[in-house]
């Protein structure tokens, strides 16, 4: 899978039991890296100070989050292999997954070893649980429901009940206020019960949930052009990239390549393609050595296409809320 990296070191899906774990982030990238098992790869697509939270419980073949984020920001990811993953909205916001407007009283959800694309708007909140194939399987069993397999490893979204949807909601946020004070001798059995409501209440939702229909031909083809044209944007790395050259290399006209990307992403091209190089200067000068980097601010950013380094410099700052050189002292400092 290109350009992602997996955050932890952990055998996939073998959790032990353990007490909540929170993490607060200030960098988009390090935000990314939080969330156990995950191969994930943040841009930030929003401008402001970024910072993510992210609260996570696990126990043997099953993870439950909750991760919210200030900024808007397009996530590249996928989960470990042989799972399912569900996210729900703490409150719909019109979140995209894979370009398409997630809706009210949705469930996302993908298998794992499958990549995906969501984008998330400013002051957002996802309800995340991924559980190992074989034990959501058993537990669907035990308890008589029967969703139908074959088409949830296709799908994108379930359409579900609101009042349902509520009750999952209710029950991953009460787990994991659990799991931040649980402790003593009862603590367990109470966790395990928290975890058996939460998976309770999910497969109720896909027992009773009506699989969305897959993409239209013609949504496909917009979401086919929008990603034809960010590669041969980010194959251009050094060169600015025009809406002229963008609508030569993908054939297709001005207002097309505009209605593609509201369409898929809800923004212009260029605006999309500036903040995805605006990310790749930030992660080069993360990556450099510290005192280096503060020298070859410009050179990294010619590197990314930006030729006018005061324009540059004013668009970096709208973006991640302090100037390059600026970035790289606050790093210093810690």
């Amino acid at each position: 899978m290109s350009h992602l990296q997996l955050s932890q070191t952990d055998t996939p899906g073998t959790h032990p039991k353990r007490a909540l774990r929170t993490v607060v982030a200030r960098d988009v990238d390090e935000h990314a890296h939080n969330l156990t098992d995950w191969e994930q790869r943040y841009d930030q697509i929003a401008g402001g100070s970024f910072q993510g939270v992210l609260q996570e419980w696990q126990s043997q073949g099953v993870q439950i989050f909750s991760e919210a984020n200030s900024c808007a920001i397009r996530q590249s990811c996928q989960v470990w292999p042989d799972a399912y993953w569900f996210g729900i909205e703490a409150r719909a916001t019109g979140m995209r997954i894979n370009g398409r407007p997630v809706g009210e009283d949705m469930v996302m959800t993908r298998p794992g070893a499958c990549e995906f694309e969501l984008v998330t708007p400013d002051q957002h909140q996802i309800y995340g649980i991924v559980v190992q194939r074989d034990a959501l399987q058993a537990s669907a069993a035990r308890l008589g429901c029967a969703p139908d397999w074959r088409r949830l490893g296709q799908a994108e979204m379930l359409k579900v009940g609101h009042a349902g949807l509520e009750e999952c909601r209710h029950h991953i946020a009460s787990l994991l206020a659990l799991a931040g004070q649980a402790e003593g001798p009862g603590a367990h059995a109470a966790l395990q019960l928290g975890q058996e409501a939460v998976l309770v209440s999910l497969l109720a939702l896909l027992d009773d949930g009506q699989i969305e229909a897959e993409a239209g031909t013609s949504f496909l083809r917009r979401r086919r052009i929008v990603n034809d044209a960010c590669e041969f944007a980010m194959a251009q790395q050094e060169c600015p990239v025009t809406v002229p050259m963008l609508c030569e290399a993908v054939h297709v006209s001005r207002r097309t390549l505009q209605y593609c990307f509201e369409d898929v992403l809800g923004m212009s091209p260029m605006t999309y393609l500036r903040s995805l190089r605006l990310n790749g200067v930030r992660r080069a000068l993360c990556q450099a050595d510290g005192g280096r980097a503060v020298g070859s601010i410009g050179d990294i950013a010619a590197a990314w296409g930006f030729t006018n380094f005061s324009q540059f410099s004013c668009d970096y700052k709208k973006l991640f809320g302090q100037t390059p050189s600026a970035m790289l002292q606050a790093r210093t400092r810690h």
